[in-house]
C-alpha cells in the first residue's frame, strides 16, 4: 500500500528573481547553459547497484508535468515519484510546482492544470532538495526518460545543485527490446498500461502516471528472465541498442574472474581471435556485449568467437606483457598492434673494409653498430637519408674488397663521396671519419647527425626551398626517435637483473624480476605479507634469461618499453639491480625538445597538407 504523500513546506530559500527583476536591479549571474542529454548518456558508467538482482534494486519511478517548453526555461508544473523495491511501495512524493510562468491552453486542455492551481503552489526551488533527497541511493526509472531527466538537471543547474547522477533506467526503452511490434503497435505509456493490463492508468498528472509507470515495469521486469537479464547492469544493457549477436553471445563473459588478466576470444577450432588485457576481466569482457562496443570488427570477431579463456595475472604489467608476447606468438586476426614483431627492421653497419648502411631484420653478435628497431623499411630508409646527409658513409651496395679497385658512381663525382670504391681513401681514413662518427652517434652523442642536419635545414629555407627543407626535417626526426628509443631500451637490457616492487592501492606489493629487459617474474604481496619473502620467491622461480647481442637481445621493444614505463613511475622501488642502470651522459635524451618541436612542425605540416 502507498504510504501517505509528504507534503512540501512552503517555507525555505526565497523565491528566486525572475529575468525581469534581475534586468531591472542588473545583479542577476549568467545561467550556467544546459544541453539536452540522450539516452546514451544517461546509461553511460557503472555502479555498485549493477551488480544487484532486480527484486533488490530500489527504484524511484518519476513522472513530470511541464509546461510544454524546453528544459532550460524550467516550466515544470507538477512532480509525482514513488519508490518501490520488490514489487512494494515504500513511498511516494507529489506535488505541484509554481513554475512563474503562464500555463499554455493546451496543456490546461490535456492536463487539468490550472493558473489557479499553481499560484499557491511551491516553486521548484523549494521541492527540489526534497525530490533529491527521495531518490538518494535509488534508481531513476522514466518513460522516455531523457525528456523527464532533462528538466530535472536543468533545474539543478540552475539552482545551483549538484545532480546526484543516478543510474537511469527507461521503461520506453527497455519496452523497444522486450515487446515486438505485433504485440503492442508502440510503446507509449497508454498503449502498454493497457497491454498489461495494470490496474492504474495514466491520465497525464504527475502521480497517475508514475503509478501506471510502476505497473509497466513490473511487467517488462517479468519479461526480462526469459532473456537471461536479472540484474540492474544487465537491464540497463539489455535496454541499449546491442546487436542480436551480442545478446546470443553474453554466455561468453560468464564465469570469468575479476582479476588482472588476458582474455583470450577462441574460434570452434580453438584458433585465437582476439587478445586482450585488462585489470578485471570479467567486466572488460562483459563490455563487448554492450553497446559501447560498436566497431564492426569487434562485430565480426563475436559472430565467429565460441569460448573466452582468461589467464590470471600478478598484476597489470604481467597482463600486458603476457597479452604482447600472445599476439606475437599467434597473430591474432582482429589484433591491429603488436602483431609480427619479426617484421621490424633495423640498420646496421656492415663487416667489411668500407662499411655501409644496411637493412636487415635480424641482428649478429659481430653487428656492433646499429639503429633501431623500425616499424618499417620505410622508416629506415629515412633514417639512413639523415645519416648520409650528416656522415660521409659510402651509399652503394657493392662489396668493396681493399685490393681490387671498382668503377665510381655518380656521386663520387659530385664529390658526396668519398669514393673508396677507386681507394682515393684508406680503410683506416674512412674508419676515422665515417664509422666512427656514426658508432659515436647511435651508442653516445648524436650531435654529429643533428649539427649537420640543422645547418642543412637552415640552408635550405634560407634559400626558400621549403619542401626540402621539411624533408630533411623528417629524417631528423627518423633519426632522434629512434636513437632516444634504442639507447632507452639499451640501458634496461644491459642489466642481468633488476627486482622492483610497487605499493598498490590495497596496502599490498606489486613485485617484478626483469633480466636483461625481459620480464623474468612478477607476484604481488598480499597487504599485511612481508614482500621481501615473496620476492626472493620469484627471484628462486623466475624464468632463466642468457645475455645476448644488440639492443632487445630477448624481449621485443614494445615488452621491454611497458616494463620501462612501469619501472620510471615515481611510486615504483627499485630494490635490487646487478649492474648500474644508465643512460649515456650526452646521448639522445637532451634533445626530447628539439624533437617534440620537430615532431610538431612535421604534424602541422601533414594537417595543412590535407586541407
Amino acid at each position: 500500500m502507498a504510504q501517505p504523500q509528504p507534503t512540501v513546506p512552503r517555507s525555505g530559500p526565497p523565491r528566486p528573481r525572475t529575468g525581469a527583476e534581475a534586468a531591472r536591479t542588473g545583479a542577476e549571474t549568467t545561467r550556467p547553459g544546459y544541453v539536452q542529454g540522450t539516452l546514451d548518456g544517461l546509461l553511460s558508467g557503472t555502479g555498485a547497484a549493477d551488480e544487484l538482482p532486480l527484486f533488490q534494486t530500489t527504484f524511484v519511478v518519476v513522472d513530470l508535468e511541464t509546461t510544454g517548453g524546453a528544459p532550460d526555461g524550467g516550466g515544470i508544473t507538477e512532480i509525482g515519484a514513488v519508490k518501490v523495491r520488490g514489487g512494494t511501495e515504500l513511498g511516494t512524493l507529489a506535488t505541484l510546482v509554481n513554475p512563474d510562468q503562464p500555463i499554455p491552453p493546451f496543456i490546461t486542455v490535456l492536463t487539468g492544470i490550472t493558473q489557479a492551481m499553481l499560484l499557491p503552489a511551491p516553486r521548484i526551488a523549494e521541492v527540489l532538495p526534497s525530490f533529491l533527497e527521495f531518490i538518494r541511493g535509488a534508481v531513476l526509472v522514466a518513460h522516455n526518460a531523457p525528456y523527464d531527466v532533462g528538466f530535472l538537471k536543468a533545474a539543478c543547474a540552475q539552482l545551483g545543485h549538484t545532480w546526484p547522477n543516478p543510474r537511469v533506467l527507461d521503461t520506453a526503452a527497455l519496452a523497444r527490446r522486450v515487446l515486438t511490434r505485433d504485440e503492442v503497435p508502440n510503446r507509449k505509456l497508454g498503449t502498454l498500461a493497457a497491454y498489461f493490463r495494470t490496474p492504474r492508468q495514466p491520465s497525464h498528472r504527475a502521480l497517475d502516471d508514475a503509478l501506471a509507470t510502476v505497473d509497466v515495469l513490473h511487467g517488462l521486469i517479468a519479461r526480462l528472465g526469459g532473456h537471461g537479464v536479472h540484474t540492474l547492469g544487465d537491464t540497463i544493457e539489455f535496454a541499449r541498442a546491442v546487436t542480436p549477436t551480442q545478446r546470443r553471445k553474453r554466455y561468453l563473459a560468464e564465469g570469468l574472474p575479476k582479476v588482472p588478466g588476458v582474455y583470450i576470444f577462441r574460434a570452434a577450432d580453438d584458433r585465437p581471435l582476439y587478445v586482450g588485457t585488462s585489470g578485471d576481466i570479467a567486466t572488460r569482457v562483459r563490455s563487448y556485449f554492450t553497446a559501447a562496443e560498436k566497431r564492426a570488427r569487434m562485430s565480426e570477431m563475436l559472430a565467429a568467437a565460441e569460448r573466452v579463456e582468461a589467464v590470471e595475472c600478478a598484476h597489470a604489467l604481467e597482463a600486458e606483457v603476457r597479452e604482447l608476447r600472445l599476439i606475437a606468438a599467434h597473430a591474432p586476426p582482429y589484433n591491429r598492434r603488436s602483431k609480427f614483431p619479426e617484421r621490424k627492421v633495423w640498420l646496421k653497419l656492415t663487416t667489411e673494409a668500407y662499411p655501409r648502411l644496411s637493412v636487415v631484420r635480424q641482428l649478429a653478435p659481430d653487428d656492433d653498430a646499429y639503429l633501431g628497431p623500425f616499424t618499417s623499411r620505410r622508416g629506415a630508409e629515412l633514417a639512413a637519408a639523415g645519416i648520409h646527409d650528416a656522415v660521409p658513409l659510402r651509399q652503394c651496395t657493392h662489396k668493396l674488397s681493399a685490393r681490387t679497385t671498382t668503377p665510381a658512381c655518380a656521386l663520387a663525382e659530385l664529390g658526396r663521396c668519398a669514393a673508396p670504391c677507386e681507394h682515393r681513401i684508406t680503410p683506416q681514413e674512412y674508419e676515422r671519419s665515417a664509422t666512427i662518427p656514426l658508432r659515436i652517434a647511435t651508442r653516445e652523442d648524436p650531435q654529429v647527425v643533428v649539427d649537420a642536419l640543422l645547418a642543412r635545414i637552415e640552408a635550405l629555407a634560407a634559400e626558400h626551398r621549403y619542401e626540402e627543407a621539411a624533408t630533411v626535417r623528417g629524417r631528423l626526426v627518423a633519426v632522434l626517435r629512434t636513437t632516444l628509443r634504442m639507447q632507452r631500451l639499451t640501458g634496461l637490457t644491459r642489466i642481468g637483473e633488476l627486482s622492483a616492487a610497487r605499493r598498490t592501492d590495497t596496502g599490498g606489493w606489486e613485485l617484478v624480476v626483469v633480466r636483461y629487459g625481459r620480464l623474468a617474474g612478477a607476484a604481488t604481496a598480499a597487504p599485511g605479507v612481508h614482500p621481501r619473502p615473496v620476492l626472493d620467491l620469484v627471484r628462486a622461480t623466475a624464468e632463466t634469461v642468457l645475455p645476448g647481442h644488440g639492443p632487445i637481445p630477448n624481449a621485443s621493444a614494445e615488452e621491454t618499453e611497458r616494463i620501462l614505463a612501469w619501472l620510471e613511475r615515481p611510486e615504483t622501488r627499485l630494490v635490487e639491480v646487478s649492474a648500474g642502470w644508465a643512460s649515456p651522459v650526452r646521448g639522445a635524451a637532451r634533445f626530447r625538445d628539439l624533437l617534440a618541436k620537430a615532431e610538431s612542425a612535421s604534424s602541422a605540416q601533414l594537417s595543412t597538407e590535407r586541407l
